[in-house]
């Protein structure tokens, strides 16, 4: 009778840890206020009005950020040229490649509705196949940071910011002060891939599934003009991490850092 009862025990135990378990690996949907990972304080502080240079290796730390945009894709390996080509291009917000956004303002974009995040797993849940995909009004907001780190760590704003991490489209904007005219080439590491324009114009595409490597891809030569210039980027990835690095380089491939940075 011992024995029984110590195997039925065993049982019980059993079945409520496997309950456990299947309930903690099910998708958990974020909780609004509740920020789903560390301190968004531990990588960024917010802009201040003063203008800011480039540090000592010329990376640039103040972006306008943009809440991250739904863009379901379980693998970053549909990433090419022409994918990114067609992601890029559709309208998300009117103006995107010329607007310069203030801080705190917000717009409302039609995007992909995404299912619960799976907490648990490094990659975004995605519907089954024969599902067509659910659109969905959302409002997002623009923020002004800059970076406490050379390279601005966008997956810890989106869990900072209790936003969707996996499955998403980040827009990055700065401006650019420069003095004189000068020519540089545009150096940039992202993960995954990325495309940025300098006033309104691409000047560089960083395809596939990539992570972030300081210069990256270095883009052919480009003018900075006397006065405010504007820089934009667009990073999309699907599982893991997101984040990206970028600075000037003069034409012997030395950072370029006597300008200033501003947020309008």
């Amino acid at each position: 009778m011992k024995h029984k009862t110590t195997l039925l025990a065993i049982g019980l135990a059993a079945i409520i840890g496997a309950q456990a378990y299947n309930a903690s690996a099910q998708p958990q949907p974020l909780k609004e206020g509740v920020p789903s990972g560390p301190s968004i304080d531990n990588y960024f502080t917010p802009s201040t009005a003063d203008a800011m240079k480039p540090d000592d290796q010329g990376f640039i730390r103040r972006w306008l950020l943009l809440d991250p945009i739904s863009k379901p894709n379980r693998s970053n390996t549909v990433f090419t040229d022409s994918y990114l080509r067609e992601a890029f291009a559709k309208e998300y917000f009117p103006n995107q490649l010329t607007v310069l956004p203030k801080a705190g303002s917000k717009i409302k974009v039609m995007v992909e509705k995404q299912p619960p995040v799976n907490l648990q797993a490094g990659r975004p849940m995605m519907p089954p196949p024969e599902q067509k995909p659910i659109i969905e009004k959302a409002t997002l907001e623009w923020h002004a940071f800059d970076s406490k780190l050379f390279n601005v760590k966008l997956f810890r704003l989106a869990t900072g910011l209790n936003k969707d991490r996996y499955g998403v489209l980040f827009w990055a904007v700065t401006v650019i002060n420069c003095d004189e005219d000068m020519n540089v080439r545009l150096a940039v590491g992202s993960n995954s891939a990325s495309m940025w324009w300098l006033d309104g114009k691409e000047v560089l595409l960083l395809s596939g599934d990539r992570r972030m490597v300081v210069d990256d891809c270095v883009s052919p030569i480009i003018s900075l003009k006397k006065g405010k210039n504007i820089l934009r980027g667009a990073v999309i990835n699907g599982p893991g991490m997101s984040d990206f690095c970028v600075r000037f380089l003069d034409l012997d491939g030395k950072p370029v850092t006597n300008y200033t940075i501003t947020n309008k």
